[in-house]
């Protein structure tokens, strides 16, 4: 009697098992992972600091891919006008992304920074980033870099859209350098390198153009600060920005 009762019960998991794997006919497919892409350009402005210098800024990040796995290129840069100085890229990098929890993505890829000139010498790094929303919907990009030469370096940057209204936003913004080894070549020393500090209010024409203004403050640090002082060039600066957010 024992044997019929367990071979009757394994005869019925194995039945209710083979119900549960079968979907109904009438279910839709499930959702495939498509791919789409964007363009953000985060930052698209014009600054007046407190020396009277017009500057040119850009800040964009682009695309591609599915849910999990993405492609990505982020540009940073600015150029002071009618200086006589090249444009200065911060920043431009090609990075390989994936999707490691909700929110958060892990992203690996190459990048170069300097001088734009023909004669530049810029300097090229390996990065991997931690890209993604922190709690409280913080928006953060920390990097780690380490360039041809195996220095080391560190980013970050996190803002906060705080929605004052269905179309308005105040954002605060800030982002910290520093570095781990000291770069001869490239004029940076070890610790902490720089500040900058921004407040942009934004209204929405369209989900896709929202002009803004603002304010920011920056100032260098530490070994970097003295070594602006020793040739006579300020640490900080504030000044005015007039920019758009634009996306496609």
């Amino acid at each position: 009697m024992n044997l019929r009762i367990i071979f009757g019960l394994i005869i019925l998991t194995v039945t209710l098992r083979s119900v549960a794997q079968e979907t109904p006919e009438s279910w839709p497919s499930p959702v495939k992972d498509t791919l789409n892409g964007i363009v953000l350009f985060d930052r698209l402005e014009v600054a007046r600091n407190n020396r009277e210098e017009n500057i040119a800024i850009w800040d964009m990040i682009a695309w591609y891919g599915g849910d999990t796995y993405r492609l990505y290129f982020k540009s940073e840069g600015e150029n002071k006008q009618n200086d006589g100085e090249p444009t200065d890229i911060e920043r431009a990098e090609l990075l390989a992304s994936r999707l490691i929890a909700p929110f958060w993505e892990i992203q690996v890829g190459i990048g170069a920074r300097g001088e734009l000139t023909s004669d530049s010498n810029m300097e090229n790094y390996a990065v991997v980033s931690l890209f993604g929303m922190a709690p409280y919907q913080f928006e953060v990009d920390s990097s780690l870099i380490i360039n041809e030469d195996g220095d080391v370096s560190v980013s970050m940057e996190a803002e906060y859209d705080y929605r004052m209204s269905q179309t308005s936003y105040l954002q605060p913004r800030i982002s910290l350098s520093a570095s781990l080894s000291e770069s001869e070549r490239f004029d940076r020393p070890s610790g902490f390198n720089s500040i900058r500090v921004g407040l942009r209010y934004r209204m929405e024409v369209s989900r896709e153009f929202a002009p803004y203004i603002g304010a920011y403050w920056s100032r260098a640090l530490g070994a970097s600060a003295d070594n602006l002082r020793g040739i006579g060039d300020p640490v900080h600066e504030t000044g005015v920005v007039l920019g758009a957010r634009v996306w496609f």
